[in-house]
């Protein structure tokens, strides 16, 4: 843990095969990072731009598409697994996340099946399998998790999927022990609604994290065992904020926060270690008081972002897949 007694960990939300030869090994040397997530749009870009790759693809020529990238993927994730695994062995994470194919997020069956075939595969006990907040995918999680398959709920933007989420692990946690979290997304919120609160005189750069506090505090408040909030999408774009922004003012006891290298090595040179959740529910109302007088419609920001994240993965999969042919 980045900060034991808080039993606050920061995980790396990057994977690519030099990475993880050199520097990911650092960052665990030096106790800053104590897991890794992934997710297509991670993999799109270390697949088609890294020249770690060629040689493997070069010797995958019989196999499918999909073959082709979840080998290249599949071996990552054992590699990052392995590095990983003293941590996870000392109880200290060491998990390492690999999504599910983003076009099964509206089938349960399928979601199940291949979540169950991607970890029988890698073959290590601590790799979580990512799923997105559905409908189908709150049954997916319930049902891998009661395998016993550690689960990483993904795309999470609202109240809502994240107590679906917390209802489906603490329904499995009655079967099988195993550590799930439940990745809540930031910042793309701010920059949905940041222009109309700044033409407003609100103050921007909030609307993502009360957000999240929200999410956190009731989560929290379900005691679900093994399960955290997982802080996702804290990198900063633009110079509005310090690189650090979304680390800093989300830091809280039983959490993760997920970041970009640059936003870890940012975070940690601030040296920033206090705590700023959970929050008061007075504080985080009266900032959504302010967002709703501003004249926006926060349940309509909130579906367009789930629908947009899934798009993304969605087209970053399928731009993998044509890379491929």
């Amino acid at each position: 843990m980045y900060i034991a007694e808080a039993r606050f960990a920061l995980w790396a939300d990057f994977i690519e095969r030099t990475f993880l030869e050199r520097e990911f090994k650092i960052l665990i040397d030096k106790g800053i990072v104590n897991g890794a997530t992934s997710n297509p749009a991670i993999f799109k870009n270390a697949i088609l731009t890294s020249p770690a790759y060629k040689e493997q693809l070069s010797m995958l020529g019989n196999l499918s598409p999909k073959g082709k990238y979840e080998a290249v993927a599949m071996y990552d994730i054992q590699k990052a697994a392995d590095i990983l695994r003293p941590l996870y062995d000392a109880g200290d994470d060491g998990y390492v996340s690999i999504e599910v194919d983003p076009y099964l997020c509206d089938d349960a069956g399928g979601t199940i099946a291949e979540g169950i075939r991607l970890h029988r595969s890698i073959g290590r006990p601590n790799v979580m399998i990512k799923v997105p907040a559905t409908e189908a995918g709150y049954q997916a999680m319930e049902a891998l998790a009661s395998e016993g398959i550690a689960v990483n709920a993904t795309l999470v933007f609202s109240v809502d999927q994240a107590l679906k989420c917390a209802e489906a692990f603490a329904k499995a946690s009655k079967k099988a022990s195993v550590d799930t979290v439940i990745s809540v997304f930031v910042s793309r919120i701010d920059r949905a609604v940041d222009e109309v609160l700044r033409s407003n005189g609100v103050t921007t750069g909030l609307s993502g994290i009360m957000n999240a506090a929200d999410i956190y505090n009731r989560v929290e408040a379900l005691k679900v065992p093994k399960c955290r909030v997982l802080f996702a999408s804290t990198g900063v774009k633009g110079d509005e904020f310090r690189a650090s922004y979304y680390i800093d003012e989300l830091l809280a006891p039983n959490s993760v926060n997920t970041a970009p290298i640059a936003t870890i090595d940012a975070y940690v040179a601030g040296n920033d270690k206090s705590l700023k959740l959970p929050l008061a529910s007075s504080v985080i109302v009266s900032h959504q008081q302010k967002v709703i007088q501003a004249g926006i419609d926060m349940d309509r920001v909130i579906d367009e972002q789930i629908r947009e994240g899934l798009e993304a993965f969605k087209v970053a999969f399928t731009e993998i897949l044509n890379a491929l042919e």
